[in-house]
């Protein structure tokens, strides 16, 4: 009777994916520093106008805009390995970024593009190994255990194979970590970036893992890190050397179980091929602070088209929610988030932002915003019965969508 094959598990991570994607059809910007953040601006426009009659790739590097003359309120989504060596990093603000690097070249997002990249590269992987769990546009994993190949040197001969392939079909490249379990494999594609491949098998947990920061831990966040730090522990392998009971204590019996789970490289979750999702939403951030007062009309606006472009989401993919959630971010960076609960599921735009203006009631509206953002969360799919008691919802008109609120 053979032996019963030894789980490995990858963690797939596209190399700087965003940017990976612009370098294909400007391959002249290559080894450059680059950010990419924000819709298509005006400079944008006119780089598109003035050479559209020449090839992509043949537009001289000098054309392109550069983040110093960059003006506004948009955020970095990615930036290559060039930027990053000046400290500029994703989720940083192009102004700030401006200033660390003011000579990179930025690019707006392409989303289209990306996401195009994206079907590839999966498509490339589930012909080898079908067993793939989407973790979004530029991550997965890999069930590699059965697969043939995927026990060869730990998993490293089919990960050759499918950095081969998806290199062969995208002309992108990615890491992979091959490793017993989800955990491991997360940690483990981070080793060898870009276009790497690392091995962790259960002997080198000591070797690998334990040396590493306890922020290396994907669950572990800044609040947790810091605490870890306050109590003297700073990496995995302090973690793992704490009693149990320690642990229970100062985080909870939830956390302080998993943290020390974690700490000893156990996760038994499955590499899951479908999963719902359990909330849709679309936000935006501001060219300019928008004051609640002062810009209500300009905000109101922009709060109603939220709410639409969130139930055309819904619609399209069949899927309806029972709480609303609203996000704003203030001009000092702070973070409010408000929810409305309903007695039944909507997916219509006047009842998403009735409800949107219901839990905006709660929420603090003295400071200007920089982002606003709308929410549908606990989702469950059209073709499934909500429980029982729930019936349907009386459609809001869009005049009772606003009475009574700001915007």
């Amino acid at each position: 009777m053979p032996a019963t094959p030894i789980r490995r598990i990858a963690h797939l991570d596209m190399d700087a994916f965003y940017a990976s994607v612009e370098l294909l059809r400007y391959p002249q910007l290559k080894g450059l520093p680059m950010v990419i953040g924000g819709g298509r601006r005006s400079a944008d426009h006119a780089l598109r106008q003035h050479f559209a009659d020449v090839a992509e790739a043949d537009i001289p590097v000098d054309a392109f805009p550069r983040l110093r003359d960059y003006a506004g309120r948009g955020v970095i989504t990615t930036a290559t390995y060039a930027a990053r060596q000046f400290g500029v990093g994703s989720a940083m603000g192009l102004m700030k970024a401006a200033q660390l690097c003011p000579d990179a070249i930025l690019l707006p997002v392409d989303f289209d593009a990306y996401r195009r990249c994206s079907r590839a590269f999966k498509a490339v992987i589930t012909e080898i190994a079908p067993v793939m769990e989407d973790r979004g546009i530029d991550e997965v994993y890999i069930d590699f255990t059965e697969v043939p190949g995927g026990q060869r040197e730990g998993g490293r001969v089919l990960a050759r194979l499918i950095q081969k392939g998806i290199f062969e079909a995208t002309g992108l490249t990615c890491s992979i970590g091959v490793a017993p379990n989800k955990l491991l494999a997360k940690m483990a594609s981070e080793f060898h970036k870009p276009n790497g491949i690392a091995i962790v098998h259960e002997d080198d947990l000591q070797r690998l893992i334990w040396p590493l920061p306890c922020r290396k831990i994907n669950g572990i966040g800044p609040k947790t890190g810091q605490k870890l730090e306050a109590l003297g522990i700073h990496t995995i392998g302090d973690l793992a050397a704490q009693p149990l009971d320690m642990l229970l204590e100062h985080f909870g019996q939830s956390q302080g179980q998993w943290l020390h789970e974690a700490a000893w490289g156990r996760d038994d979750r499955p590499v899951q091929t479908h999963s719902e999702p359990v909330s849709m939403s679309r936000e935006t951030t501001f060219e300019r602070n928008l004051h609640p007062v002062r810009d209500r009309a300009e905000l109101s606006t922009l709060f109603a088209r939220l709410a639409e472009q969130v139930a055309a989401d819904l619609q399209r993919k069949g899927y309806w929610g029972r709480t609303v959630a609203v996000k704003l971010r203030f001009d000092d960076f702070r973070i409010v988030t408000r929810h409305h609960s309903l007695p039944a599921p909507v997916d219509q735009a006047a009842d998403i932002l009735r409800a949107a203006r219901e839990a905006l009631k709660r929420a603090p509206l003295g400071r200007p915003l920089r982002l606003l953002g709308v929410r549908v969360d606990g989702l469950r799919r059209k073709d499934q019965p909500w429980p029982e008691g729930a019936g349907g919802s009386a459609p809001a008109t869009a005049a009772e969508a606003g009475q009574g609120q700001l915007f």
